[in-house]
């Protein structure tokens, strides 16, 4: 089984696991503009405690995106920085597929919708199904406003995600709401899971292709632009 370490800090939690035979290690924090000054000590930190060095990891899981892009450079630059120095492999992790991972271990089942609050007006949201051990993308991470993705989905079997909250009167209520799961349980321990599940498929990349996806192109937007899209 691998040593894997697995960052992440596409929202405001930062989130950290750390993969050894037989068990997960994980660890939560405020993240957002205090993710790039702890990341690295809280990964120090966490290797220690499980007696491990950084020369142990077999290879640095990260979330890839979409989410804060600041929080996205942070988990990129410090997973390429590691899996360089110790000529490692990287492994992508879909941000929106760790929410669906999460959802799942609550009781969500195994078709998801995940709808992440993207700010100015938009969410993250893409389309996930969990067949035969493994999650299926029906529908890549897109960004949508959220009138658009309310009649793009039809009637989806559950959602996951903090646009549930954020955008609640505007997406109205699901039919049912036990189908609705607005809080993440653990990110840390879907991110280690999803960790996992990359490695065992094979899914290593070469440091260099330690790169984040970001959706949104445009990053800020003038005071006319941010009230037209109001």
């Amino acid at each position: 089984m691998p040593f894997l370490l697995a960052l992440d800090s596409s929202t405001d939690t930062m989130a950290l696991a750390l993969v050894t035979p037989g068990q997960t290690q994980v660890f939560e924090a405020q993240g957002g503009a205090q993710a790039s000054a702890r990341m690295l000590p809280e990964v120090k930190a966490l290797l220690a405690g499980a007696g491990l060095r950084m020369a142990d990891l077999d290879a640095i899981a990260f979330g890839q995106g979409p989410g804060a892009f600041t929080g996205l450079r942070t988990a990129c630059a410090v997973a390429q920085g590691l899996a360089f120095g110790l000529g490692k492999p990287v492994l992508a992790i879909d941000s929106l597929m760790l929410v669906a991972e999460d959802a799942r271990g609550q009781g969500a089942g195994d078709d998801v919708w995940v709808a992440m609050d993207a700010r100015i007006g938009e969410i993250y949201a893409a389309h996930y199904r969990f067949t035969d051990g493994a999650w299926q993308a029906i529908e890549a991470p897109a960004l949508y406003r959220p009138e658009a993705l309310l009649a793009h989905w039809g009637t989806p079997a559950a959602v996951a995600g903090t646009a549930l909250t954020a955008y609640a009167e505007a997406l109205g209520a699901l039919p049912d709401a036990a189908t609705a799961w607005p809080q993440a349980r653990s990110r840390a321990e879907a991110l280690g899971a999803l960790a996992r599940a990359a490695w065992q498929r094979g899914a290593t990349l070469d440091a260099a292709e330690a790169l984040p996806v970001y959706v949104r192109d445009k990053v800020a937007f003038t005071t006319a632009e941010r009230e037209q899209r109001a």
